[in-house]
């Protein structure tokens, strides 16, 4: 359990984070999947998902932070049920604290949920000013809704990422918002067959193949799409990927490891 001196310290630092997405130039795909790991490591579940709305006003996921979670979100998409989707279409939270009793409104959702070993599900509309762009998913493999201080956290991260995303200075034309979650669209994809190439050539699972990708670009301050489009077309190899300046030789051996925490 978090204690309350480092999940104030974490949740600072994330603040902080997303601020400066008002006023620097940010990539939509790197600030979406930070938001949702950062949410599942402060407010203490095992996994996130999040959707976006794309251009045709369909939800789409953009962002999970492992395939157990990513599985869900699909099913529930594929469905057309399930309490993200409530929560999209509402605009306001829908906590779930045990899937197996009070899961029966969406039985695909449910069974997947559970099958997968998640036990309760919490969902945080992303919106601004009425208008709702996509959801954001945490799922834990216990049982127990999240408290109503926990909901505050999460609504209000996902608030500041929403305003990050559709901040004035990006919005120069009625196709810019839709531009932006189509290339977060498209990124997944490209984020996706990276992770299946990775994984085959170094024999690991998805999983990992993304945490050892995601390292590979945040230690390098590269964008995840652009990571990911290298590992496709050969560019990079991420088996023996080049030492970072002022990096030993001992410790770039270990650049493939996988990090308990990522900063």
């Amino acid at each position: 359990m978090m204690t309350t001196k480092t999940r104030e310290s974490k949740l600072s630092t994330a603040f902080v984070k997303l601020a400066d997405t008002l006023v620097t130039e940010f990539d939509v795909v790197d600030l979406l999947h930070w938001l949702v790991e950062r949410c599942t490591e402060i407010l203490d579940t095992q996994a996130g998902g999040l959707m976006l709305v794309d251009p045709t006003g369909q939800l789409q996921l953009v962002a999970s932070t492992s395939e157990e979670a990513e599985l869900v979100e699909i099913f529930q998409l594929a469905a057309g049920e399930g309490p993200c989707l409530d929560c999209f279409y509402t605009g306001i939270p829908v906590t779930v604290g045990n899937i197996e009793i009070d899961g029966g409104t969406w039985p695909t959702f449910s069974t997947e949920a559970l099958k997968q070993g998640f036990k309760s599900v919490h969902a945080t509309p992303l919106r601004l000013r009425g208008q709702v762009i996509g959801t954001m998913n945490l799922f834990s493999h216990q049982i127990g809704a999240l408290v109503p201080e926990d909901i505050a956290v999460a609504q209000a991260l996902a608030d500041v990422a929403t305003i990050g995303i559709l901040q004035e200075r990006h919005i120069r034309s009625a196709n810019v918002v839709a531009e932006q979650l189509q290339r977060a669209l498209d990124s997944r994809i490209l984020i996706e067959q990276a992770k299946g190439v990775l994984a085959a050539t170094m024999n690991t699972t998805m999983n990992d193949a993304f945490v050892i990708m995601r390292t590979y670009a945040r230690d390098r301050n590269l964008p995840l799409r652009q990571v990911a489009g290298d590992v496709v077309s050969g560019r990079i190899d991420l088996q023996n990927p080049p030492r970072l300046i002022g990096q030993s030789p001992t410790s770039q051996g270990r650049g493939a490891e996988l990090p308990a925490q990522i900063p």
